[in-house]
């Protein structure tokens, strides 16, 4: 094993590399990660209305709770009233929780709401990347329900909105995502 020029090695807790096992970010601190009552990792974190993490203490938005179990029905209703007042990040937990319960003939359908509803976020966070990317991959997921998508679920135009959406923010940039076309409706 090799350690730092002059044979030092790199101080405990800390790898010799960005990257490595042990390597922390440059100003990180040591804080212990939250976890569930399963231990696995959660952020307590408050969040602002766009799901960005802000400073432990400040006040933020409601969150969603990570267990939420609604009807599906109870979910798109949900969803829809959270798209509609601008809230996509919120409405992409409601529809990631329907995702992670779905039978397994529909969790591609849910997955792919739960996509589209992220890209709605990076738009209004200002990534255009990010945001288009997200848009093709959840409406290409959710386009193999067309016709036949459950719950009323409008599959085939949700898909060519997210496809349309993600080619005219390529195009013209953010605004495309504050013009027409861009709000959906899930059923």
């Amino acid at each position: 094993m090799t350690g730092p020029p002059g044979g030092a090695s790199a101080p405990a807790g800390q790898g010799s590399q960005p990257g490595t096992p042990g390597a922390q970010r440059p100003g990180a601190s040591k804080q212990a990660r939250d976890r569930d009552p399963g231990g696995r990792p959660r952020n307590a974190r408050p969040r602002d209305g766009l799901g960005r993490p802000l400073p432990r203490g400040q006040a933020g938005e409601e969150r969603i709770p990570d267990d939420l179990a609604v009807p599906p029905y109870e979910a798109i209703s949900l969803a829809q009233g959270l798209l509609d007042s601008g809230r996509p990040f919120h409405a992409h937990e409601v529809l990631e929780a329907s995702w992670k319960a779905a039978p397994p003939a529909e969790r591609e359908l849910w997955k792919g709401l739960a996509q589209i509803a992220v890209g709605l976020t990076h738009a209004r966070r200002g990534n255009a990347t990010g945001a288009a990317a997200l848009l093709r991959r959840g409406g290409q997921r959710v386009g193999r329900y067309a016709g036949a998508a459950p719950h009323g679920i409008d599959a085939g135009t949700i898909a060519r909105q997210a496809s349309s959406l993600a080619d005219r923010i390529d195009t013209d940039g953010l605004a495309a995502a504050a013009g027409p076309g861009a709000d959906f409706r899930l059923t």
